[in-house]
C-alpha cells in the first residue's frame, strides 16, 4: 500500500507542475510568444497524430482485406 503521505506530494507536485507553465504563460508577458509557440506544435502534433492513426486503419483495411 502507498503511502498517503507520498501520494499526497505526488499530487501536489503533479498540479504545481502544471498550474505553474499556464500561469507563465497567461500571466507573465515574458512567455507569452513561448505561450503562442506551443499551442501552435501542438495544433500541428493534433494533424499529424490524426493522419498517422487514418494510416493505421487503412494498413489494417488492407490487412483485413488480404486475409
Amino acid at each position: 500500500m502507498a503511502n498517503p503521505i507520498s501520494s499526497l506530494f505526488k499530487l501536489v507536485l503533479g498540479l504545481v507542475l502544471i498550474a505553474l507553465p499556464v500561469y507563465l504563460v497567461l500571466e507573465v508577458g515574458f512567455f507569452r510568444p513561448w505561450g503562442i509557440a506551443a499551442l501552435d506544435l501542438i495544433k500541428g502534433g493534433i494533424v499529424l497524430f490524426v493522419i498517422f492513426i487514418g494510416l493505421v486503419f487503412l494498413l489494417l483495411g488492407f490487412s483485413d482485406l488480404k486475409g
